[in-house]
C-alpha cells in the first residue's frame, strides 16, 4: 500500500497511477485527519466486486466453504473443460 499527500501526488501522477496499475498497488491520499482518498487499480477493484458478489448470501458462501474443504481434504476431482 502506498500513502502520499494530495501535493505530493499531484506533482508526480503519472508514476503513483504506472505504481497502482502495474503492481497492484493501492494508493492512500491524505487529506486531513481522518479523511482520505483510495486510488486502485480497475482490474482490483473488479477483483473486489466478484468477491463481495460471492459472498453477498449465505447460500454462496457456504459453497465455497464446502470446496474449499473438498480440496483441502483431497476430495476433489479434476474435468476436462469442452472446447468447442
Amino acid at each position: 500500500m502506498l500513502t502520499t499527500t494530495l501535493s505530493d501526488f499531484r506533482k508526480d501522477i503519472k508514476s503513483y497511477f504506472d505504481r497502482v496499475t502495474q503492481n497492484f498497488e493501492t494508493l492512500i491520499i491524505n487529506r486531513g485527519k481522518d479523511n482520505g482518498i483510495v486510488i486502485m487499480s480497475l482490474a482490483e477493484y473488479n477483483s473486489l466486486c466478484a468477491t463481495q458478489y460471492e459472498m453477498s448470501s449465505k447460500e454462496n458462501q457456504r459453497r465455497l466453504d464446502s470446496a474449499i474443504e473438498k480440496l483441502k481434504s483431497g476430495n476433489s476431482s479434476r474435468q476436462n473443460l469442452i472446447e468447442e
